[in-house]
Parts: C-alpha cells; sequence; structure tokens
C-alpha cells in the first residue's frame, strides 16, 4: 500500500470515500485469495498507509512495515512535531506536549506494535540531527531542502523493499506528481518499472479505480478498466498459483525423482570431463547429495550461523530461512544434479553406442570373417536397442526440461540468503522468463520461498551492514567467482583436449586411406606385392572407418557438450562477480559510519543479476539440445 499523507487535500477532502474503496478491495482480494494467507506491507505514513492497516488488520492480514528510519526517529518524523521540545520526548519514547502530536504518534505506535517491522536505521544519527536543527530552524529554507532530501532517500529505500516484496501495489494518488523522489506518484512509476501490477485510486474520485501495467498509462486519463473487478481476481490468483504451472512443479519435485546417491550409469559426461579436465582420470564420480533434513546442521550451517550472528537478529529469522530456503535448495539441487546426470549422461552414452555400433558392425571384417558376422550384428543391434530405449524413456522422462526447470529452481535458493539478509529480492518483472521452451514454475517456487521468509524483524544499523558484507556477501561472491574460475579452465580444457582426439583420428583416418592407396599403386606399378593390397583391404577399411567414426564420436560429444560456450559463459560470470566482490571490498574497508543500506542492497542485486544473467545464457546454450538420437 503506499498513497498520500493526510496533508494532501484531495485525501482530506475524500478520506471517508477512500476507505470505503479500499475495504471494497480488500474484500475482493480476500475472495481470491480464499484461505491463502495475505500479507500488507506499507511504510505505515499518517494517511492512506494508516487506513490500510487499519483495514487489513481487520481482516487478519499479516502487517509488515518497511521503515525508512530507526523506530524512534520515524515515530518522530511521522508525528510532525512543531516544536524541538516534543521532537527530543518523541526520539526519547516519551509522549509529546502538543495533543495533535501525541496523537499521531499514539495511532503508529498501536500499528507497528501489530506489525512486523524493519527499521532501515543505518542514516539515523545525520539525519536526526538536521532534523532537530530544522525545527530549531524553521525559516532556514536551505537547511529544511536538506533535510526534504535526506528523508525522501530513505522513503524510496524503504519503498523498493516494499515493492520488490509486493505481487501487487495498492496506490491513493491525486496524479499531480511523480518526480518528487519517495513520493507517492514516484512510488507508483518505480513499482511499474519493476514490473508489479497497480491498483490505482484516484484520490479525487475513489471508485474510479482502475488498474494500471505500463508506466505509460500513467500519463493518459484512462477511464475504469472495464473488467477490472475479474482483472484483480485474476492477479491474485496467478499470484498464487501461475496457471498450468502446479503440475510440472509437482512432477519435476516429486519424492521419487530424488535420489541419495548418483548413478554410475549415468556418469558418461563427467567421466569424460574426468578424462580431458584434469585431475585423476578414473576416479569415484560417485555423488551423496546431502538430505534437506540436514543441511542445516551440514553445510549451510556456517551461513544460518552467520545469518543468527547479525546484531539484534530474531533467532526465528534463520530457522526461517533454514527451511524455507536451504531445504528447498537441496531438494532441487540433488533432483537437478540426478536429471543432469540422466540427460547429459544419456546422451553423451548415445554418442558412444553410435560411435560403437558402428565398429562393431565392421570388425566381424578383419577378425573373425563373415561366418561370425550374426555375432558381430547381433552386439550391434544390442547396441543400437540401447540407443533407441535410452532415447525413449529421456523423452517420457522429461530429463531436459526437468533438468533445466530445477537446475533454476535450486539457483535462485542458492542465492537468496544474500538478498534476505537486507530484505531485498528480485523485482516481480525482473525474473527470467521461460519464452515457449520451458516451465516458468522455477521462478514463481523461489519467489514464494523468499515470501516464506519475508522480511526480517530487525533493525538495519550499519553494523549490520557490516556483518552483511564481511560475514556473507563477500565470502559467497569469493567463493562463486572462484568457481566459475576453476570451472572455465576445465572446461577450456576439456573442448580442446577432445578437438584433439577428433582432429588426431581424422589425421589417422586419411593416414589409413592413404596408405592403403599406396601399398594398392605399389603393387600395380610392381614396387610391392600384387596381392598385399588385397590381403590388408578388410582390415584398412576398417581403419577407414574407425578413425572417422571416433573423430565423428568424439566431435558429437564436444558439440554436444559446449564446453567452449559454457567456459565462455564461466569466465564472463568471474568477472562480473569479481568486479561486485572489489566494489563490496572497497565498501567493507571504508570507515563504519560511511556504510549505507542503499549502497549495500545495490551490491546485493548486482551479484544476483551475475546468477540470473548466467542461467539465461546457459538456458540459451542447452534450450534447443533436446534429447534425440545422435545421428
Amino acid at each position: 500500500m503506499t498513497g498520500h499523507r493526510v496533508t494532501n487535500a484531495s485525501l482530506a477532502a475524500n478520506q471517508d470515500r477512500i476507505a470505503a474503496v479500499i475495504d471494497q478491495l480488500f474484500a475482493a482480494i480476500a475472495a481470491a485469495a480464499g484461505p491463502a494467507q495475505v500479507r500488507l506491507h506499507s511504510l505505515m505514513a499518517d494517511g492512506a498507509d494508516q487506513m490500510a492497516a487499519r483495514a487489513g488488520l481487520g481482516r487478519g492480514w499479516e502487517q509488515v512495515a518497511p521503515l525508512p528510519f530507526g523506530r524512534a526517529l520515524n515515530r518522530a518524523i511521522n508525528a510532525r512535531p512543531e516544536t524541538v521540545a516534543d521532537a527530543r520526548a518523541l526520539l526519547a519514547g516519551q509522549l509529546a506536549k502538543d495533543p495533535a502530536t501525541a496523537a499521531r504518534a499514539a495511532a503508529l505506535d498501536e500499528l507497528l506494535a501489530r506489525s512486523r517491522v524493519l527499521d532501515l536505521a543505518d542514516a539515523d544519527a545525520p539525519i536526526e540531527a538536521l532534523f532537530l536543527a530544522t525545527l530549531a530552524a524553521p525559516t532556514d529554507v536551505a537547511l529544511g531542502q536538506k533535510l526534504a532530501a535526506a528523508t525522501s532517500r530513505r522513503v524510496a529505500l524503504a519503498g523498493r523493499v516494499m515493492i520488490e516484496q509486493s505481487d501487487l501495489v495498492i496506490a491513493v494518488w491525486d496524479g499531480a506528481n511523480r518526480d518528487a523522489v519517495g513520493g507517492t506518484g514516484h512510488t507508483i512509476a518505480n513499482t511499474l518499472l519493476a514490473g508489479a501490477s497497480v491498483v490505482l485510486i484516484d484520490a479525487r474520485a475513489p471508485e474510479a479505480w482502475r488498474l494500471v501495467n505500463d508506466l505509460e498509462a500513467l500519463d493518459q486519463p484512462l477511464p475504469p478498466n472495464a473488467d477490472r473487478d475479474a482483472g484483480l481476481a485474476r492477479l491474485v490468483a496467478t499470484a498464487l498459483h501461475p496457471p498450468g504451472e502446479a503440475a510440472a512443479e509437482a512432477q519435476a519435485l516429486a519424492p521419487e525423482s530424488w535420489r541419495a546417491r548418483s548413478n554410475p550409469l549415468f556418469h558418461t559426461y563427467r567421466r569424460v570431463e574426468a578424462l580431458f579436465g584434469g585431475g585423476r582420470p578414473f576416479r569415484s564420480l560417485t555423488q551423496v547429495h546431502e538430505p534437506p533434513e540436514a543441511i542445516a546442521t551440514g553445510s549451510g550451517a556456517a551461513l544460518l550461523a552467520s545469518l543468527a550472528a547479525l546484531p539484534g537478529a530474531d533467532p526465528a529469522w534463520p530457522r526461517a530461512i533454514g527451511t524455507a530456503v536451504l531445504e528447498r535448495f537441496a531438494w532441487a539441487d540433488g533432483i537437478s544434479t540426478r536429471y543432469s546426470d540422466l540427460y547429459r549422461g544419456g546422451m553423451v552414452a548415445n554418442f558412444i553406442a553410435s560411435s560403437l555400433s558402428v565398429l562393431v558392425g565392421l570388425a566381424y571384417m578383419p577378425t573373425a570373417g563373415p561366418g561370425w558376422k550374426h555375432v558381430f550384428a547381433t552386439a550391434e543391434f544390442l547396441l543400437l536397442a540401447t540407443i533407441v530405449i535410452t532415447t525413449a524413456l529421456g523423452r517420457s522422462g522429461h530429463w531436459h526440461d526437468r533438468w533445466f526447470s530445477t537446475r533454476r529452481a535450486a539457483e535462485y535458493l542458492r542465492h537468496a540468503p544474500f538478498l534476505l539478509a537486507l530484505g531485498v529480492m528480485r523485482p516481480p518483472g525482473r525474473w527470467p522468463k521461460a519464452h515457449g521452451h520451458g516451465d516458468t514454475w522455477p521462478e514463481y517456487h523461489a519467489r514464494q520461498a523468499l515470501r516464506e521468509v519475508g522480511l526480517p524483524a530487525a533493525t538495519i544499523t550499519q553494523g549490520w551492514l557490516r556483518a552483511v558484507l564481511d560475514g556473507l556477501l563477500i565470502p559467497h561472491l569469493t567463493g562463486q567467482r572462484d568457481y566459475h574460475l576453476f570451472k572455465a579452465a576445465r572446461l577450456e580444457q576439456v573442448h580442446h583436449r577432445l578437438d584433439r582426439v577428433s582432429s588426431i583420428a581424422f589425421q589417422l583416418a586419411v593416414l589409413a586411406v592413404a596408405c592403403w592407396l599406396l601399398m594398392w599403386a605399389g603393387g600395380v606399378v610392381g614396387l610391392l606385392p600384387h596381392d598385399l593390397a588385397e590381403s590388408t583391404a578388410k582390415v584398412f577399411t576398417f581403419l577407414g572407418v574407425l578413425f572417422p567414426t571416433i573423430g565423428g564420436g568424439v566431435a558429437g560429444i564436444r558439440y554436444f557438450g559446449d564446453f567452449d560456450r559454457f567456459a565462455a559463459i564461466s569466465r564472463v560470470s568471474a568477472d562480473k562477480l569479481d568486479v561486485v566482490l572489489r566494489r563490496a571490498r572497497l565498501l567493507a574497508a571504508a570507515p563504519l559510519e560511511s556504510l549505507d543500506f542503499g549502497r549495500v542492497a545495490d551490491l546485493a542485486h548486482a551479484g544476483d543479476d551475475v546468477v540470473v544473467s548466467e542461467i539465461e545464457s546457459w538456458q540459451a546454450v542447452f534450450a534447443g539440445k533436446h534429447f534425440t538420437v545422435p545421428v
């Protein structure tokens, strides 16, 4: 919820009508949501925010307030005291002498006591000094402008948190101005740019509310949508249950899809990496997947400990992240790894079986002779049948699509805690789209997991920001950058070695055919025995097929694996992460008093952008490579 304060003339003149429309909208949302819990975010300013908060509390909705300042400073600013004495009393948690000021403070206190509150208090000291100085010198225009700029920026930051946490924004606006930073018009514009929908209530004619999805629509005095009630119901239903996605999610994340250990029969792709990427080529590749219920005390223990160590953190909050995010990550990661082995290992095995079927089908010629052809033909048939069966299983089991979707879900969840530590999220419209070659449920699944945790009930101080940088963000960025650098180097090596093998195989094929032609020509001209070419024809025929078949099979694996492009994607990701990491280290090395929520949140978003960009690039490489017969 966002909207004008009571000082706005249009809101003051139509307060009862606006309250009635808000109640009407909330009734429609409650009907569309059914038994689902509704969470209402607002900055709790005196006006439309508080009107909506009271209406939401009346319906039993959860109230969440991302405040632009610490609790005491927020109380003092929103109570609008006229004297320094009243301001100091409010800052100290005491009553103001002015009855109207005291009433405004009491109304805010009552609502916040029934809400989950995130205080962005990292800039309170300078703003409090400006606030008191402005009250002491009310005619100092420059001082007033400086305070207005500082508070507006903080309100805009809190508004961004609210937007990122919300599926739908309801706004009460008179349409007069959207350039004032942190103002209602500015928040509406940012909401639309972030990809969320807005229910726009005109403060001058509230009954004519309309749905707005595009920024440009704000410039046009359009009439209310003809199907606005049905449109609102669709928005709520889509936020809760994206159409057609529930079945795909249930199938991809089904319990039977999770295995505690990887299957050696489908390690072929990873064996190629082991053979050509360095290290011990015949080491065990069996992976033991961490059970989701064990991650909080296993690989996720250090992360949860860092979250719990944030100054003033609610102990229940890291536990919620462990349950809602880390356990889901472990589940999706284990399933994704299995489908990766099935899809990529199955395809590589098909390439190998395809090459072997050619060679086995001809191997009787230089070895056992035609009398044994039925044995070799049987082996060839079994290899071809293996290809057909594996391909059929891959298609019917949707190995390609489920690897794609579960990997996306796992990667979103892997990076989520570093956003949650600051109360920020990827905005609604900034999640990757499937573009016709996959499900969109992974984005919904991850977003709902983050929503389940929600904003921490905490006070963001500069100490909190330093702890996030040093204990969470920098170690995470470092680990991810190093992982991508290692991955890029290994995949580049695999690509070059596979390329070398296929080139050598081609050269040997040329050599084999050339040798036989020379023997034949030597026999014709009498330089070599006349029957030498004939007696070695079957061997050299086999060799002439052997080497191109090996070269073609290796080249097929190299093409399918796209090792060079994946290496390039990892290299680019590592470079981007290194830039973000360098910025984070510079910020962490700065004096504590210079830390700012907006700058740290921007770094967290920048790291998240790298992840999503990599997912989109990776998706573009493998999207069209469905499971198929390798011909």
